[in-house]
C-alpha cells in the first residue's frame, strides 16, 4: 500500500494535469515547502464556548425564573425530541467530511444561548419602547411574528455562522460546511425556543395545550429554524468557495435576506392562514422537500471532489487506484469499515482516521487547486499527508 515516494521520503511528482505543457493554466503543485501552521480556530472556539456557556447560564436562570424549575425540566425533556431529529440529520450530512467537534459545540451554544439572549434583549427593548411611547402600549403580535422575529433571530443566528467562517476558515470549505454549521446553530436556537414554548403551554393551558404545541413544533416542524438559517450558511459557503475575503460579507447579507424572507413567510402562514394544515402541506412541506434535494446534491458533489482530488495524489504516488476507490466512494468506505471491524481495535480506529484524513486532504487540495490556498494551507497538507502515512502504518502493522 505504501508507494516508493513515501518509502524513500521523496516529494511526489506533480500529476499530469499540472504539466504546463498540457495545461496552459496549471493548478499549483501538490507539494510545497510549508510554513508553520496556525491554530487560531481552536483558540477562538475555546473562548467562544466559555463565553457562550456563561450566556447559557443566564438564559437558564431567566427561563427558570419565568417558568419554574419543574416546568422548565418538562419543557427541556420534550424539546430533546425535535433536537435529536435535527442533530441526527446534521450528522448524516456531516458524515462525509466531518467538522471539528469544538466548532460544532460553539455553533450549538451560540444558537441555544447567545442568539436567544439577543432575541430576548431586543424583544424587551421593543416592549419598553412601546410602553414609553404610549402608556400601556404593547407591540403588535402579528408584526412581531412576521417582521421582528425573522429579522432579529436570523441576524443573531447568522452572525454565529459568520464568526465560525472568520475564525475557522480552514474548516469552512464550501456550501455543505455552511449548511452543517447553520443547521447546528439553528438546532440550538430551536431547542431553547421549544423549551420556552413548551413550558409556557404547560403553565398556561395544562397538558392538553402542551400536547398540541408539541405536535405542531416538535413533530410537524422540527426543521423550521434549520431551513431558515441554512440559507445564510449556504450563502457563506458559496462565498468561501469563491475565494472568501471581504466578498463573503456580501454573500452573508444575501443569504440573510433569504433566511429572513423564508422565516417571515413561515410565520405569516401560521399567523394569517385560515387552513393551517392545508397550508402546511402545500407550502411548508414542499420547502422542506426542496431543501432535502439540495442537501443530497451537495453531498454528491462532495463525493466527486474527494475522488477527483485523491486521484491527483494517486498520480503523484501517494495512493493506489484501489485506495482511491476505497476512500472516495460510499461503497468503498462501507467495505473498508466492515473489514476493519473484524481486525484489532487499533486497526478499526486507524481505518476511521485514514478515511477522515484522506477526505480532509482532498478538500485541502481543492482549496489549493482553486487558487484559495494561504500559507497555512500547505502546512495543513503536509500534516495530512504525514497522517495518512501513519494511518497506513498502523493498518499494516
Amino acid at each position: 500500500m505504501t508507494s516508493g515516494a513515501q518509502q524513500h521520503g521523496q516529494n511526489p511528482a506533480p500529476s499530469p494535469a499540472q504539466n504546463p505543457a498540457q495545461n496552459p493554466s496549471p493548478t499549483p503543485p501538490i507539494w510545497n515547502a510549508p510554513p508553520k501552521s496556525r491554530g487560531g480556530g481552536l483558540a477562538f472556539a475555546i473562548v467562544g464556548i466559555v463565553v457562550a456557556g456563561l450566556v447559557a447560564l443566564l438564559v437558564i436562570a431567566y427561563l427558570a425564573s419565568g417558568l419554574g424549575v419543574p416546568t422548565l425540566l418538562i419543557g427541556s425533556l420534550l424539546a430533546l425530541v425535535p433536537l435529536a431529529l435535527v442533530l441526527l440529520a446534521v450528522r448524516w450530512v456531516d458524515r462525509w467530511e466531518p467538522e471539528p467537534r469544538w466548532a460544532l459545540w460553539f455553533a450549538f451554544l451560540w444558537g441555544a444561548a447567545v442568539s436567544v439572549a439577543i432575541a430576548l434583549v431586543v424583544d424587551l427593548g421593543v416592549q419598553l419602547a412601546m410602553a414609553f411611547a404610549e402608556t400601556g402600549g404593547t407591540p403588535d403580535e402579528a408584526l412581531q411574528a412576521v417582521v421582528q422575529a425573522p429579522i432579529v433571530e436570523e441576524l443573531a443566528k447568522g452572525v454565529g455562522v459568520l464568526a465560525i467562517f472568520a475564525f475557522s476558515r480552514s474548516h469552512f470549505d464550501g456550501p455543505v460546511d455552511g449548511l452543517v454549521y447553520a443547521a447546528t446553530v439553528a438546532a440550538g436556537f430551536a431547542f431553547t425556543e421549544n423549551v420556552l414554548y413548551f413550558g409556557a403551554a404547560l403553565a398556561e393551558g395544562g397538558a392538553q395545550t402542551l400536547g398540541a404545541t408539541f405536535v405542531v413544533r416538535g413533530l410537524f416542524s422540527p426543521f423550521a429554524h434549520v431551513l431558515f438559517t441554512v440559507c445564510t450558511g449556504l450563502a457563506i459557503g458559496i462565498g468561501a468557495r469563491r475565494g472568501g475575503g471581504v466578498g463573503v460579507v456580501g454573500w452573508f447579507l444575501f443569504g440573510l435576506l433569504g433566511a429572513t424572507l423564508l422565516h417571515a413567510l413561515w410565520n405569516g402562514s401560521l399567523t394569517f392562514a385560515d387552513d393551517a394544515i392545508g397550508l402546511y402541506f402545500t407550502v411548508q412541506v414542499p420547502i422542506f422537500i426542496f431543501a432535502v434535494v439540495i442537501t443530497v446534491l451537495l453531498r454528491r458533489q462532495e463525493v466527486r471532489v474527494t475522488r477527483r482530488r485523491l486521484a491527483e495524489y494517486a498520480s503523484a504516488g501517494w495512493f493506489s487506484a484501489a485506495e482511491v476507490e476505497m476512500l472516495a466512494t460510499p461503497a468503498g468506505r462501507r467495505q473498508a469499515k466492515a473489514w476493519a471491524k473484524m481486525q484489532t481495535p487499533a486497526r478499526t480506529a486507524a481505518m476511521r482516521k485514514l478515511i477522515t484524513d484522506a477526505t480532509h486532504l482532498a478538500f485541502t487540495r481543492q482549496r489549493i487547486a482553486a487558487g484559495l490556498a494561504k500559507d497555512a494551507t500547505f502546512a495543513e497538507e503536509q500534516g495530512l499527508l504525514a497522517a495518512v502515512v501513519e494511518d497506513r502504518r498502523i493498518l499494516l502493522s
